[in-house]
């Protein structure tokens, strides 16, 4: 099985890398800010599955052949794109549906059944290009070839970034979801003079979040491998 000093070497690694703000921190944020806090957490435990679904592509051999690919690469990319903005487009558009009663608080609705958004996660979590570089990259490197069962070391290791992603990811998504419910009291202290609606202020927050998701599409689009 995989050595201590090699766990305590990945999670170091895994550590910093998750720590990096890449497209799932900006997506959780994205759909907190549309959605509310359960949206946000959901969001953040599909895109775990997602995540580890590429941990096993990778254990599999499926993974490397990816990301040596500079098409299937960029199909897979681009398709993950897309359905970003899609995403985005979908929360701008539903933004004034937004409203909040005292019986009924922002963050105990959420806009999508839980397992569509758990769904939607795990797409965005495996078409991901930071996860696919680096768990097809960097996660067999830290296999020792001589203690052989390399499928089952991967599949162990690649346990090390999921469980630090989904804390992250759902602490982010937390963060955020209480920014928006703190935007939406009705006694806020943002009120202009002569007050800002509640609910125009949730269909902003819920624009701002569409927009995010919409803009990390384009830059998922743009940025990455060059080849």
């Amino acid at each position: 099985m995989v050595s201590t000093d090699r766990l305590l070497a990945f999670a170091a690694t895994s550590l910093l890398v998750v720590l990096i703000p890449g497209p799932s921190v900006l997506f959780v944020i994205g759909r907190a800010l549309a959605h509310g806090r359960r949206t946000a957490v959901a969001t953040a435990v599909g895109n775990s599955f997602g995540s580890y679904a590429l941990v096993i592509a990778v254990a599999v051999g499926i993974g490397s052949l990816v990301e040596r690919s500079a098409a299937i690469y960029l199909t897979v990319k681009l398709a993950g794109a897309a359905y970003l903005v899609f995403l985005g487009v979908q929360a701008f558009r539903h933004r004034k549906e937004l409203r909040v009663s005292a019986a009924e608080p922002v963050a105990a609705r959420p806009a999508r059944g839980d397992l569509r958004t758990v769904l939607d996660g795990a797409l965005v979590g495996v078409t991901n290009p930071k996860g696919i570089v680096f768990f097809a990259a960097v996660l067999p490197q830290f296999v020792d070839q001589s203690a052989g069962h390399v499928p089952l070391q991967m599949l162990v290791l690649g346990l090390i970034p999921i469980v630090i992603g989904l804390v992250t990811d759902t602490l982010w998504g937390l963060t955020a979801s209480a920014t928006r419910s703190w935007f939406a009291l009705p006694h806020s202290r943002l009120r202009s003079s002569g007050g800002t609606p509640m609910d125009r202020r949730l269909s902003l927050i819920g624009g701002a979040g569409g927009f995010t998701m919409i803009g990390l599409g384009v830059t998922v689009a743009v940025t990455g491998r060059a080849d």
